[in-house]
């Protein structure tokens, strides 16, 4: 724990730690504040995280390409010029 003191205009540093980050502040009551780390998620995106089946198979995907174990395109009827 350390003790910091605001600014004229309210405001304190919180550290390297937090530099360049994305934080949820969160006013408890009258005495206490907490800062948390948070990513943030385009809306368009959150249905893949509200949908476990696509995510597993997004995460299954990841997880294959990263071992190598990738499929070679389907064989062609013709030959290409």
């Amino acid at each position: 724990m350390t003790t910091q003191i605001a600014d004229s205009k309210g405001r304190i540093t919180l550290g390297r730690r937090f530099a360049n980050r994305t934080v949820i502040i969160e006013y408890i009551d009258e005495t206490e504040v907490r800062v948390t780390l948070a990513r943030v998620i385009p809306e368009h995106e959150t249905w893949l995280y509200e949908n476990d089946k696509a995510l597993a198979s997004i995460r299954r995907g990841l997880e294959q390409a990263r071992t190598g174990k990738t499929a070679i395109g389907p064989k062609r009827k013709t030959k290409l010029r």
